[in-house]
């Protein structure tokens, strides 16, 4: 495995790649720098904890398959991640999440509204970015900001009307993830100039791996030990937070689940209580029917890749399939 998170990177690419994403993270803290010193104070706090940097890292691959120099690609792999890193603002305040990659949230350590007003304010920053990358790039994120708002109010409301709850998941999933990660394909193919046929075929592809990453973390939350994955098992068990393994389990009729179909409706302050449940689930047939699930969503992102030329950017992009696949086995 590299440093990119891409097992198998042709030399060449691996050092475009580096060199690339050190010119991303050079933009990113360098943009986020204002005239007040708590806003940019509060707006390095998220950028500077890090993170997978999978949406940057995808539109520099995309911008391969056209004139990967060009100008609007550094700057439009950004405009992804500080879109990502403004949603974990506002995520974190309705989610009243006191940790966020490994440091205290936003909201803990400055309250709900500083923690809006900063993601609002790098929501401003990336439309600077937008406006100088042209009319194109800012109708994308117009869409894609759509989708990512509609997928949370969905998310908050729940299955409508009889809807399959796991359906509904589905879709919130393919709206608040793999939303963002198809427009960080598509931004590459798009501000590079990659034919029209490769942008689409990334799009699809983005959107189909940005499911399968949500659909990983869901499955690490349960299966992984807290040194493998560096996460705590049960978060959303302790923030009764539907996932794919969860869902898979509330259709179950056996009668040995109901208990713990029981238990799944409400969150699970106890920790004793946790810790039985994540052993539970650990031996559960939902664990592997949402492993196969995610091999399967894995599998179509792989498909979506076909009529891709062959060179080293398409096998990095197979590649990063199996890296998702992996984080979760």
């Amino acid at each position: 495995m590299t440093k990119l998170g891409i097992p198998g990177l042709a030399p060449a690419l691996e050092a475009e790649l580096t060199e690339g994403m050190a010119k991303v993270e050079s933009l990113l803290l360098s943009h986020i720098q204002g005239d007040y010193p708590l806003v940019e104070e509060t707006s390095r706090h998220l950028v500077a904890a890090g993170g997978k940097r999978l949406r940057p890292l995808l539109t520099l691959l995309a911008s391969h398959y056209g004139d990967k120099n060009k100008f609007g690609v550094i700057e439009s792999a950004v405009v992804c991640e500080l879109t990502h890193v403004a949603t974990l603002y506002h995520d974190d305040v309705m989610d009243e999440a006191k940790l966020r990659r490994g440091v205290e949230s936003a909201n803990s350590r400055w309250g709900n509204t500083v923690a809006i007003l900063t993601g609002d304010y790098l929501f401003a920053k990336v439309s600077a970015l937008l406006a100088d990358i042209g009319p194109e790039a800012v109708r994308l994120q117009a869409s894609t900001f759509e989708r990512l708002v509609i997928g949370q109010i969905m998310e908050t409301q729940g299955p409508q009307n009889g809807e399959d709850p796991l359906e509904h998941y589905l879709q919130v999933v393919a709206d608040k993830t793999g939303s963002l990660i198809a427009a960080s394909a598509r931004f590459g193919a798009m501000v590079s100039g990659a034919p029209s046929d490769i942008k689409e075929t990334l799009t699809i592809f983005g959107e189909k791996i940005g499911i399968a990453f949500q659909l990983a973390d869901d499955v690490i939350d349960i299966a992984s030990e807290s040194h493998q994955s560096r996460k705590t098992p049960g978060t959303d068990l302790r923030e009764g937070v539907p996932t794919l393994v969860t869902l898979n389990v509330m259709k179950s009729t056996r009668p040995e689940d109901r208990e713990l179909i029981e238990l799944l409706k409400a969150p699970i302050k106890d920790e004793a209580v946790v810790a039985q449940v994540l052993k539970t689930l650990r031996g559960h047939p939902a664990l592997q029917e949402s492993r196969d699930q995610l091999q399967q969503i894995a599998r179509d992102a792989r498909t979506a890749l076909g009529p891709l030329p062959v060179n080293d950017v398409t096998g990095a992009l197979f590649s990063l399939c199996d890296a998702i696949i992996d984080r979760s086995a």
